[in-house]
């Protein structure tokens, strides 16, 4: 079934996995993992009917997968667009450096711990490397260096910025009384409040590190990556803070390579084999060869020539197939674009290569018969032709035809040289006599005179009858 396996196939394995593990950390322990999970078990259930041949199953879970994918970016578009922020790859060169003054960690912690002895509820938020700005509402800019004092009158119970959160960036307060989002993990306890809710949903839509301090039990706590982390002492939060946001350069530990492939080996394992088995079903027809015919057609004639002759109008072209998704070619419109920007007047032979098939991935072209096409061109000429009706039938009675005034008299047409130049004249479409019975006006359109002679007028003539008695 699988002849050969290429370098691209290699890479492509390599890519996936190192992707869907990336995103598997992310968002492990998160409804939206679970709700990936369902999703990857709906789609083996639509590969399985799909091969037994339920054709209702499979039709509607075809159909469901359209809406999915739409329901997918709107429910979890914050989770996405946090993915894609921690993807790129210039952010660590044109984002923000954080050069603002250093923190007291344990004048901030003893604060913190002061407050939980006298049941004062606080929360506090440290942003590290993510921006926060979408996630803050109705906060109250301050701007001012961090002090212990200054933490402790803020949350003191009757101020008008106790209630809410305090924002600390780069060493200083940026806003206060701030609304974060609030968790919506339904393994929350149920005796957390709205504090440690906001905490942790914070926690969970970005890399912000944030401490709650509880009102009812005049505890502390740390919200990280979604999970609560309990605090038992001042030493042990300054602790903590300082590797989170000012971690020393000597502190820093080199991690081998061997240690960083082998560390958390079984989710890796896990990835590496699904990534692997996704890979066989979707290339599970590599190898087919399939031949279509395919018409030719043709773009970028120069102005100042004209075609004249294309022989063959089509061609025999081989395909192979590298992925069990794609449709048959046979039901795919496959043409030959080819490109005519280089002819030039008289017999051309050009060849039709394989970049002049536009396919859909998975899809190579592995021959073309015939591969070279005889194009035939002659010099564009403009030339002025002389109007004539063409009349058919006769007057009736007495009547008789007196004069024939066309508006105008002459067109200007764009043709082969030696068409042209054979032709003085263009007609109209038929005028009945026997229908006219009185002097009138009647439009007409003309008629092309020749094949590939272009008329460089649309608008219909306008003939002008003057009837007179005998």
């Amino acid at each position: 079934m699988f002849p050969y396996i290429r370098t691209q196939d290699i890479a492509d394995i390599i890519i996936m996995s190192f992707l869907v593990y990336q995103l598997y950390r992310w968002f492990k322990n998160t409804k939206a993992l679970q709700v990936v999970i369902g999703l990857g078990f709906l789609g083996i259930i639509y590969i399985v009917t799909k091969n037994l041949g339920l054709f209702m199953t499979s039709w509607i879970f075809q159909e469901l997968g359209t809406v999915l994918f739409v329901l997918i970016i709107v429910i979890f578009q914050t989770e996405i667009r946090q993915a894609l922020y921690r993807f790129s790859l210039l952010r660590n060169m044109f984002g923000r450096q954080a050069n603002g003054p250093q923190l007291d960690f344990m004048e901030l912690s003893s604060e913190i711990f002061a407050l939980a002895a006298g049941k004062t509820g606080a929360i506090l938020v440290f942003q590290r490397k993510e921006p926060l700005d979408e996630y803050l509402l109705h906060g109250v800019p301050i701007d001012s260096l961090v002090s212990a004092q200054l933490i402790g009158s803020v949350f003191m119970d009757g101020t008008p910025l106790h209630d809410g959160a305090v924002v600390i960036r780069d060493g200083r307060i940026i806003q206060a009384s701030c609304h974060l989002p609030l968790s919506t993990n339904s393994d929350v306890p149920q005796h957390f409040g709205t504090r440690h809710r906001a905490g942790l949903g914070l926690s969970e839509r970005s890399d912000a590190a944030v401490v709650i301090v509880s009102e009812e039990r005049g505890e502390v706590s740390l919200a990280l990556a979604g999970k609560l982390h309990k605090i038992g002492t001042p030493e042990q939060l300054s602790e903590k803070l300082h590797v989170l946001l000012a971690p020393p350069a000597q502190e820093v530990v080199k991690v081998s390579l061997r240690k960083k492939i082998f560390s958390n080996l079984w989710p890796k394992l896990i990835t590496v084999l699904l990534v692997i088995a996704t890979w066989l079903i979707i290339t599970a027809k590599q190898g087919g060869i399939v031949t279509v015919t395919a018409p030719i057609k043709y773009h970028n004639l120069p102005d100042s020539v004209t075609l004249i002759r294309t022989s063959p109008e089509e061609v025999d072209v081989q395909l192979k197939i590298f992925s069990s998704l794609i449709p048959s070619p046979k039901q795919l419109d496959i043409v030959a674009d080819v490109d005519l920007a280089n002819i030039r007047e008289g017999t051309n032979h050009l060849t039709i290569k394989n970049n002049d098939f536009q396919l859909p991935l998975g899809v190579v072209v592995t021959g073309i018969n015939p591969s070279v096409i005889k194009v035939v061109a002659e010099k564009k000429v403009r030339k002025e032709l002389q109007v004539k009706v063409k009349t058919v039938g006769s007057l009736s009675g007495k009547l008789r035809l007196k004069k024939i005034i066309i508006e105008p008299v002459s067109v200007a047409a764009e043709g082969p040289e030696h068409v042209l130049t054979q032709l003085e004249s263009v007609e109209t479409e038929e005028l009945d006599l026997s229908e006219i019975r009185q002097s009138t006006v009647i439009e007409k359109r003309l008629l092309s005179p020749a094949p590939r002679v272009k008329l460089l007028r649309d608008e219909p003539v306008r003939i002008r009858l003057v009837i007179a008695g005998r």
